[in-house]
């Protein structure tokens, strides 16, 4: 096993969800409907990944250890697909079906765009050959 890379993982880890989580606590109750402290961590997270992405594909010299903090540990962390769920769930449970598939709309999609966005910003103007 490599610590290193062990290490790095879980720090990273460790940061994204704290940031989640303290994102959720500012942002989960100015809207009740649609969690948004969930839904900001997955387009920021998104954005991020799509930055990251472009970032060492154009310095292929960068640490892997880096990339395993960053898009593993720290993005793998702040971003949420059982946080995601369980609103989702929530909400229909609650029989809210515009609101869940609202939810399902803006994650997916947002991430998406947030994503090519992020690898755009850094000059990777082509996501396709």
């Amino acid at each position: 096993m490599n610590w290193n890379a062990f290490l790095a993982i879980g720090v990273g880890a460790a940061l994204g969800a704290w940031a989640r989580w303290g994102m959720g606590l500012l942002l989960n109750p100015l809207f009740l409907a649609i969690p948004l402290g969930t839904l900001a961590a997955n387009l920021l997270g998104g954005y991020l990944i799509g930055v990251a992405l472009g970032v060492f594909h154009s310095y292929a010299h960068l640490s892997p250890l880096l990339k395993l903090f960053l898009i593993t540990g720290f993005l793998g962390g702040l971003t949420t697909f059982s946080s995601f769920s369980g609103e989702v769930m929530e909400r229909l449970l609650a029989q809210q079906y515009a609101w869940a598939f609202s939810a399902i709309a803006l994650h997916l999609l947002g991430s998406l765009a947030m994503t090519f966005l992020g690898l755009w910003s850094v000059g990777v103007h082509r996501v396709w050959p």
